[in-house]
């Protein structure tokens, strides 16, 4: 299926459904995207047409399809360790001042594939020890979802992660395996993975001191971003943080965190 294919109605309504969906805004230069992500669905559903799928996305009569039709449309570009300032930031000004035996509670708020929340119990567990800390990781992904669950990464998406930490918390494969790691049980075990849309009604996760929102408000035009930004805020608990993508700002966006670096934001106390 080429972008010629799709009618400019039917894109149309391709960008409708993304965006009611998950907040997502696709350019007209995205046509290409869809026809060559979604060809393989239109022939497993026997639909002969980007329209006729998308009557059948909205019929609501089959969710599994729905999600696989979201999965394929959505960016899940990461690796460990990934804008590393960040992780300085959080060692240098909230890991630093948290005593070991203090509640902490991070959210990795698109985790997509689990680079991130791995990386971030990590870093909890080599500051802060076995102490009462949670990484709580979300995606809209149940494909990404089940790829993080796993732990299993290749051996070269791993040269970001700092080697003692890489000797103490994976392991390398052998044999078949050799070319990959598997991030140990312990550390496994202090991230909680749950599927979540930023652009509906969220789960009960409780409150946070961090949340991690980094590089996915690139997708989503203004409205969508204040409306996504409101939402986070009220799980911060006062003084709580949230970091965005380096390439983000909420200048225009939201007044309800205040700017306290580049793409570093706190709640008010």
């Amino acid at each position: 299926m080429s972008a010629q294919s799709i009618s400019d109605d039917d894109f149309a309504d391709v960008q409708r459904w993304v965006h009611e969906a998950a907040g997502i805004s696709l350019g007209p230069s995205k046509k290409a995207l869809v026809c060559g992500r979604w060809a393989k669905r239109l022939a497993v559903r026997q639909c002969a047409s980007i329209g006729e799928y998308l009557r059948l996305l909205r019929s609501g009569a089959d969710r599994a399809e729905w999600q696989v039709a979201l999965d394929l449309l959505t960016t899940n570009e990461t690796y460990f360790f990934r804008e590393p300032k960040h992780f300085d930031f959080l060692a240098r000004t909230v890991l630093a001042g948290t005593r070991r035996g203090q509640s902490l509670r991070i959210w990795s708020a698109a985790c997509s594939s689990g680079e991130e929340p791995y990386s971030l119990a990590m870093l909890l567990t080599h500051h802060l020890g076995e102490g009462p800390w949670e990484v709580v990781a979300t995606d809209i992904s149940t494909r990404v979802l089940a790829r993080a669950q796993s732990a299993v990464y290749p051996l070269e998406r791993t040269k970001d992660i700092p080697k003692d930490y890489l000797n103490r918390f994976c392991l390398k494969g052998t044999g078949p395996h050799v070319n990959e790691i598997l991030v140990k049980k312990e550390l496994r075990q202090r991230v909680r993975f749950l599927q979540a849309n930023l652009n509906g009604s969220l789960p009960p996760l409780g409150e946070f001191d961090v949340v991690f929102l980094r590089n996915v408000m690139i997708y989503f035009d203004v409205p969508t971003k204040s409306a996504l930004i409101k939402k986070i805020a009220a799980t911060l608990k006062p003084g709580g943080y949230l970091i965005i993508g380096h390439s983000e700002s909420l200048n225009g966006v939201s007044t309800v965190v205040n700017s306290v670096g580049p793409s570093i934001y706190q709640k008010p106390a």
